[in-house]
């Protein structure tokens, strides 16, 4: 159905310009019922939305501030892979001070979902210990001596407790901060992993210790490279990762 699904959110629901920073997805803003919202049409699966779209509710109920499914006129949260969201106000982070925020509020993401499912179809970095591919990732593709570094970085991981982690938190255009609150955008690459993946932030505004901080970074890197393999930017990342 494509953009015509948007009249499943009113007859006066109506595009207004692209917005950048979508890689996988089409994203407009909108105006629905005199409002503007944001609006992101992909290719994910039905079971796909219904877990990011449920987690984004339950985020929400629980006071964070995201980008909150809106519901059709019929209550459904996305049409043909056609997601309908609040609009949220505020800047990038700027200071230490505002990563540090961040920080904070990441924390309290991953201490409401400590025991969520998975999403569908993904994999951990330390389920990819013994799998080969999950989502977007394939190890098959990378060359082996790679995949163990990779492997290795992630196996620093094994035995941690998990919870939903953002995917891709120190990119500021994922972040939109005002006065009183720090909203978390674009939850594309958000799924279940250990939570110090998401806290390899601009001057460790985390304040995870030396240790902490390496073994986090690294596997982060190890991440990148193989969700992104084989571009310019995964090579970048995966010279990152040491050697086995």
């Amino acid at each position: 159905m494509g953009w015509e699904a948007l009249a499943q959110w009113g007859e006066d629901a109506v595009r207004l310009e692209p917005l950048t920073g979508g890689v996988a997805n089409d994203v407009w803003s909108v105006r629905i019922h005199g409002r503007i919202a944001v609006a992101r049409l992909g290719s994910r699966s039905d079971a796909d939305l219904d877990w990011e779209t449920a987690l984004l509710q339950h985020l929400d109920h629980e006071g964070m501030t995201v980008p909150v499914p809106l519901p059709t006129m019929d209550g459904r949260l996305f049409v043909d892979g056609l997601v309908v969201m609040k609009y949220l106000e505020g800047g990038p982070p700027e200071t230490g001070a505002d990563w540090r925020r961040v920080a904070k509020t990441l924390r309290e993401l991953h201490r409401l979902t400590q025991g969520w499912p998975q999403r569908p179809g993904w994999k951990s970095s330390t389920d990819l210990l013994h799998a080969e591919a999950g989502t977007r990732i394939n190890l098959a593709a990378m060359p082996p001596e790679g995949v163990a570094r990779c492997r290795a970085a992630w196996a620093r991981l094994a035995g941690r407790q998990t919870c939903i982690v953002h995917g891709n938190p120190n990119n500021p255009a994922n972040i939109r901060m005002t006065a009183d609150r720090v909203a978390l955008i674009d939850w594309d690459e958000s799924h279940v992993d250990v939570p110090d993946l998401d806290l390899v932030l601009p001057d460790n505004a985390a304040d995870l210790d030396d240790g902490a901080y390496d073994i986090a970074a690294q596997a982060s890197a190890a991440w990148e490279a193989a969700v992104c393999w084989q571009d310019e930017y995964a090579v970048k990342r995966l010279a990152e990762v040491r050697a086995v």
